[in-house]
């Protein structure tokens, strides 16, 4: 299976082709980055593509994280997605990008639990908890730093995530320290791709995973002389 990764939720703009038959990246390209996605991603695409010596057309899905991250970064690269999907006439998948994060260390088979983090801002994080197994602890949400702790504080877990320092440098003195903390600017675009590879597209939509409202709001029309519902 020959699968195209693209991430661009956080503080990276990434793409890889991963063929499963050979268990390898057969290409990929990462660069740090907080604005400009836009402008670099479809260009890094095609050098990938190019790199990876396949077509489009030969591609068996297309992978892509649908969040929680930046507003704008993740709908460039689930519109790259949709589109690549739909001209070359196969299956886009999507997973969070908590998942995605979290893969690696379940990978290991074995160890404590996992705590995905994601700095969410306003002294909040979005975050879930998984046990060694994978099995859910603590479904993806968001929430103040201090709730996340009370509920991240299981055994010594591991810390994964662009907020893994924040809430090792916040961790209760009186509880048992993490056993792991790995501040990731973004996802490992490796990892992204093997979860495109592992999902079932009938469950696995590339569709924007919210768990909050974006910050930035339409302003009000001033013509208008009465406030207008917002779209739910």
């Amino acid at each position: 299976m020959l699968i195209l990764a693209i991430d661009t939720a956080l503080d990276a703009c990434a793409a890889a082709v991963l063929d499963t038959d050979a268990n390898r990246l057969i290409a990929r390209e990462s660069e740090p980055m907080q604005r400009g996605h836009a402008e670099a991603l479809m260009p890094m695409i095609a050098r990938v593509i190019t790199a990876s010596g396949v077509s489009f057309a030969q591609l068996d899905r297309i992978a892509v994280t649908t969040g929680p991250g930046s507003f704008t970064g993740l709908r460039v690269g689930l519109s790259a997605a949709r589109g690549i999907a739909l001209a070359a006439g196969k299956p886009a998948v999507g997973f969070t990008t908590l998942a995605a994060y979290a893969a690696p260390l379940l990978s290991e088979q074995g160890g404590g639990p996992i705590v995905s983090a994601i700095d969410a801002r306003h002294d909040q994080v979005y975050y879930q908890v998984v046990a060694g197994d994978g099995t859910s602890m603590v479904g993806p949400r968001v929430a103040p730093i201090e709730e996340a702790l009370s509920r991240a504080c299981v055994g010594a877990p591991r810390l994964v995530g662009n907020a893994a320092q924040i809430l090792a440098d916040r961790w209760p003195v009186e509880a048992e320290p993490p056993m792991l903390v790995d501040a990731q600017p973004a996802p490992d675009i490796a990892w992204v791709a093997w979860l495109g590879a592992a999902v079932n597209p009938d469950t696995a939509p590339a569709r924007p995973y919210y768990l909050r409202p974006p910050d930035a709001k339409p302003q009000a029309d001033p013509l208008r002389r009465s406030p207008q519902p917002a779209a739910g």
